[in-house]
């Protein structure tokens, strides 16, 4: 195919998807990586595709896209992490969940699993776990977001901070080449924060297209998480900036050690709220944000 007409397709393709991968642009035109990479440079620079995780789009789809489209997009990707987190968390543990697609996508996941106490903000999420093989779902309340169902606010944190749990598992927009977890709005960083505050396992869940790109806040440095969970292996760069940093990274054939975790406190329930699988915190997390308009991750 002509340079001239690859282009054209590439455009006709990102057009009909709006977003589309380089592996994608790959198979349909049956060329390399390499040669999708050195067509759609000059386009990007023309203003005619705007590169997004592991791919392009148009220009009009630049802003995020609302949470439907965005649980299609790297789909396979994230199923494939969701089944990781899946091995990781067992029946009867107590963890904490934001609303995320990818964390959506590990809720589905998890319905396999019984017993587990969940803390979410996330309607979605509280709805596919709660009144299930024997589950205790507490849903943060506040006001929910119209593009995603999730809790928002001063409330949800306060809610967020009566428990503690085994493990606080959070997306994240992007991971830049410097290693550190960023998020697309303040609001997500607060939630992370605050959750990585009650946890004694704080895991990011993050596909491996969303490497080497970064977004509007910095929600936390490598050395602040003790596991990444993603669906393919880290390049070497990134498997140094881990490893430094002292941070587990699980992906399918890792054979990761099982993380030993300290074993539970007896459980007392937070006050005014049933008995439950976690305890009251014994102090409160600093806030350096607040709460902006929401889109999920």
């Amino acid at each position: 195919m002509y340079p001239l007409l690859r282009r054209a397709e590439i455009l006709r393709i990102a057009q009909a998807q709006g977003t589309t991968s380089i592996a994608q642009l790959a198979q349909a035109l049956a060329v390399s990586d390499e040669t999708i990479r050195r067509t759609v440079k000059p386009l990007i620079t023309e203003g005619l595709l705007v590169k997004v995780h592991g791919g392009v789009m148009l220009p009009s789809h630049l802003e995020e896209s609302p949470f439907r489209r965005r649980m299609h997009e790297h789909r396979a990707e994230k199923e494939i992490v969701a089944q990781q987190i899946c091995q990781l968390v067992q029946d009867g543990d107590s963890l904490i969940l934001d609303s995320g697609t990818t964390c959506t996508h590990i809720a589905q996941a998890l319905r396999s699993r019984s017993r587990l106490t969940v803390i979410t903000n996330s309607a979605a999420i509280a709805s596919l776990l709660a009144q299930h093989n024997g589950n205790r779902v507490f849903m943060a309340g506040g006001e929910l977001c119209a593009d995603d169902a999730a809790a928002l606010g001063e409330p949800v944190l306060a809610y967020i901070r009566q428990f503690h749990v085994k493990y606080a598992i959070v997306s994240v927009t992007a991971v830049d080449g410097a290693g550190r977890l960023m998020d697309a709005q303040p609001w997500d960083v607060e939630f992370t924060r605050a959750a990585f505050g009650q946890a004694r396992q704080r895991v990011v869940a993050a596909v491996h297209a969303k490497f080497e790109h970064s977004a509007l806040v910095r929600a936390m440095d490598a050395d602040e998480i003790d596991m990444l969970v993603t669906d393919a292996p880290p390049d070497a760069h990134f498997a140094q900036i881990f490893a430094a940093a002292g941070v587990e990274v699980r992906y399918p054939g890792s054979a990761a050690a099982p993380m030993t975790v300290a074993p539970e406190a007896e459980p007392t329930p937070p006050r005014g709220l049933p008995d439950a699988t976690c305890h009251p915190s014994s102090g409160a997390i600093a806030d350096d944000a607040h709460g902006e308009p929401h889109h999920a991750r």
